[in-house]
């Protein structure tokens, strides 16, 4: 399919970067950008823990700040956490020193929360110039991107479309990107169920990252 012909192209120009896991094991990686908040996460949490599925949250650092109850959460519920910049920076327009401390800046917000921080990174919007990624990665982070982008957080398309781009192009090892924020919910309420309860009855499994 040309989606997966353009993530399998893409990888091979960014090899440095996670797409997805290697594994014949029917199991996938839901991942969240975006959270914590109130009005979105917990919702998400529930479900997740209908289905026995675990999840990696790229969280914001302002959001961690905003909403700590909420992010601790995420970890009691044993998800894993990852970092998404403390303001949700589009690294292709950020001066790097700037782009790299508003990293470390989350990364100390997360550490401040939890006790057993992982140094998963994905960048907002998928856009980062390899110089932010050399550094961040030579500070031991490991960059998440990933293989099927529910795009919930586009309001011109319904959660149908949604629906359809996750389930025709799983395989196992995809790392799946929704959105725990306002603007993808409207999406992400009515799809999310959906797939979860027609992957679980594939027989895939959900894990988190490590």
């Amino acid at each position: 399919m040309k989606h997966q012909w353009i993530y399998s192209f893409v990888k091979l120009i960014f090899p440095n970067y996670i797409w997805g896991i290697s594994t014949k094991k029917p199991v996938v990686y839901l991942t969240f950008d975006d959270g914590p908040i109130p009005e979105v996460t917990p919702w998400v949490l529930d479900l997740l823990t209908e289905y026995n599925a675990k999840a990696t949250f790229f969280c914001i650092g302002d959001n961690i700040n905003k909403h700590p109850e909420i992010f601790l959460k995420i970890f009691q519920n044993k998800h894993t956490i990852g970092n998404h910049t403390y303001n949700h920076l589009k690294g292709w327009n950020a001066n790097t020193v700037d782009y790299v401390e508003n990293t470390l800046k989350c990364q100390k917000e997360i550490e401040e929360h939890t006790t057993s921080a992982t140094k998963l990174f994905r960048p907002p919007y998928g856009k980062i110039t390899n110089k932010q990624s050399t550094i961040l990665r030579k500070k031991g982070f490991k960059i998440i991107m990933w293989n099927v982008l529910s795009k919930d957080y586009d309001a011109s398309i319904n959660y149908k479309t949604c629906i359809e781009r996750v389930l025709n192009n799983i395989k196992p090892g995809s790392i799946i990107v929704f959105h725990d924020s306002i603007k993808a919910f409207p999406n992400l309420q009515k799809a999310l169920p959906v797939i979860l309860k027609s992957l679980k009855q594939k027989g895939y499994s959900f894990e988190s990252l490590h």
